[in-house]
């Protein structure tokens, strides 16, 4: 799937127990259609120790990827979640930029 979304782009979750909250995209998982989002969709982990690795036991919480399709970008000149789309610029560049507002985005 083509995406649209890059890693460090703020995103606002649009389905799901965290909707509605916003957040930093960490890892695109481009196999799975799948974004993780930092703080959002937090999961527990029981681990078991390994002394051989020096790592303790214990619960681990972690973030769980979220579909891509679940998340809409937030445009930072006007703080709404949006579509992007693409456009070449008079240099002849493929830049990003908000659909609401027509922004550039990078």
């Amino acid at each position: 799937m083509n995406t649209k979304i890059r890693k460090d782009d703020k995103v606002m979750v649009l389905a799901g127990k965290d909707k509605g909250k916003i957040g930093k995209v960490l890892k695109l998982l481009k196999k799975k259609d799948s974004v993780l989002v930092e703080g959002i969709n937090k999961i527990h982990r029981h681990t078991k120790a390994n002394p051989y690795k020096n790592q303790a036991g214990g619960i681990v919480e972690k973030e769980a990827p979220i579909h891509i399709s679940n998340v809409a970008y937030v445009c930072s000149s006007c703080t709404k979640a949006t579509r992007v789309g693409y456009k070449v610029n008079n240099d002849g560049k493929k830049i990003r930029y908000c659909k609401k507002c027509n922004e550039s985005v990078d």
